[in-house]
């Protein structure tokens, strides 16, 4: 089971992981819980879109962008609160990662 992904080398403990081969790129799925406290950082880093994606346990790495993103609270702004967020990532193309 995989612990631990990485987006652009910051860690995000995942309780959820699947691997597909999707057209010969690689596709991961993750499920991880977000803090209130957490959640500025976040959503500022999954703003990105397109990251170098890392999977240490799997010996993994492709650049990737979101192609799927869903949360269960949209508001966890308030204190105390903890969401899913549900994750999946696709390695993006050589000419995609031109631009």
């Amino acid at each position: 089971m995989v612990n631990e992904i990485q987006l652009n080398q910051i860690p995000i403990q995942v309780y959820e992981y699947k691997e597909e081969n999707q057209q010969g790129l690689h596709k991961i799925s993750v499920g991880f819980k977000v803090t209130s406290e957490e959640y500025h950082d976040v959503a500022t880093l999954l703003y990105k879109e397109t990251f170098e994606v890392s999977v240490p346990e799997r010996e993994l790495q492709f650049k990737g962008k979101i192609i799927n993103y869903s949360t269960s609270i949209t508001n966890l702004y308030e204190k105390g609160q903890v969401g899913d967020y549900l994750l999946s990532l696709l390695e993006v193309q050589n000419e995609e990662r031109r631009k």
